[in-house]
């Protein structure tokens, strides 16, 4: 086991490193300047060039390159002086001569546009959009698995048939157009039963109160992000138990007088589950970067929502540090996935 995760942890760090290549030259060779949108169309060439030396957009790529790895890396080497290491949040630091070798929390550096640390954006928004895709993916396995189980064994009844209607509806429709018509249905042509609003985040401020939690908020943006997951999953189910449900120890489980509940529980559930584990697992990662939009269109105040905008103004740290959290959440969801089997599955064995 220990072995297995110790590959697993290299290769995902290979993964990651080849994530950080792409996304710097990618964000390097788009259009714009963000200097000029920082300080705007009118902005002076002095003042455009002290905001390139601020950032270090003044440096040749291959420069700029290796001073974002370094920010990156939790090991680094900077000049002995407070200047340069001032910006980190240091765990150990080692005097090597004229260098400081530290080890660090790996610095995503300051956004362009509002001069806070990136990292401060992430820890505001990532708690919110991680409710929103834990909610919707909950919402989306136990009805999943239990309208999949339920048609599995209906077969070729209405109740299969309404489920199977409900996961192709479902598996069709785009989250952002989900949104728009779940939004304007239930949150304005519906809202005086529903009482639910086209848009709205986690928390709110009130006058007298402060900043409150607003779940009512979450009912919309959740529903969206869950259709397609949930689509999947009644799919799944229903495939898998139907080809566990037809093999000799269900029948012999039947023949030993075992109850119709304990058959389909213990002995086809357990069995049938590891596909389902997959697709949970992948889909919970893909809620997290599908949010984006659906944050968007509810005013959800996510990592998502934060990232649309940051684009919209070329606040590329912004953007480049929320891809770099969403694929290290894709690896480590991975990793887990892959040992759950062993203790889902007893046959699996991780070598």
């Amino acid at each position: 086991m220990i072995r297995y995760t110790l590959h697993k942890i290299s290769y995902g760090f290979a993964v990651m490193t080849g994530v950080v290549i792409i996304v710097f030259i990618l964000f390097n060779i788009l259009p714009g300047d963000p200097a000029r949108m920082t300080m705007g169309q009118r902005a002076d060439v002095q003042s455009l060039e002290a905001v390139r030396k601020e950032f270090g957009l003044d440096q040749s790529r291959g420069t700029q390159f290796l001073l974002y790895i370094n920010d990156l890396s939790p090991v680094s080497v900077h000049d002995n002086s407070h200047a340069d290491i001032q910006k980190y949040t240091l765990l150990a630091s080692v005097e090597v001569g004229r260098k400081v070798l530290v080890i660090k929390v790996p610095y995503l550096r300051r956004s362009y546009q509002t001069k806070r640390e990136v990292t401060t954006i992430l820890a505001e928004t990532v708690p919110n959009t991680i409710v929103l895709a834990s909610a919707a993916m909950l919402l989306a396995t136990v009805t999943g698995v239990f309208l999949g189980v339920l048609s599995a064994v209906n077969r070729d009844t209405w109740i299969d048939r309404s489920a199977n209607g409900f996961a192709i509806i479902g598996i069709s429709s785009p989250s952002f157009f989900a949104g728009i018509i779940i939004a304007w249905l239930f949150g304005f042509v519906l809202r005086e039963y529903t009482g639910l609003s086209m848009s709205g985040s986690l928390y709110s401020y009130d006058p007298f109160q402060g900043e409150i939690m607003t779940l009512h908020n979450l009912w919309l943006p959740m529903i969206t992000l869950a259709l397609r997951p949930l689509a999947v999953i009644v799919q799944l189910t229903r495939s898998t138990m139907l080809d566990v449900l037809s093999q000799d120890y269900i029948r012999t489980a039947k023949a030993k007088g075992l109850g119709r509940l304990t058959i389909i529980l213990k002995h086809a559930l357990r069995n049938a589950i590891n596909p389902v584990i997959t697709a949970i697992s992948g889909w919970f990662a893909s809620l997290l970067a599908g949010s984006f939009f659906v944050e968007y269109i509810f005013g959800y105040n996510g990592l998502g929502r934060a990232t649309v905008t940051a684009l919209e103004m070329s606040d590329f740290p912004v953007v480049m540090g929320s891809i770099l959290f969403i694929s290290l959440v894709f690896i480590v969801i991975n990793i887990l996935s892959d040992i759950l089997y062993a203790f889902a599955d007893p046959r699996v064995k991780l070598v």
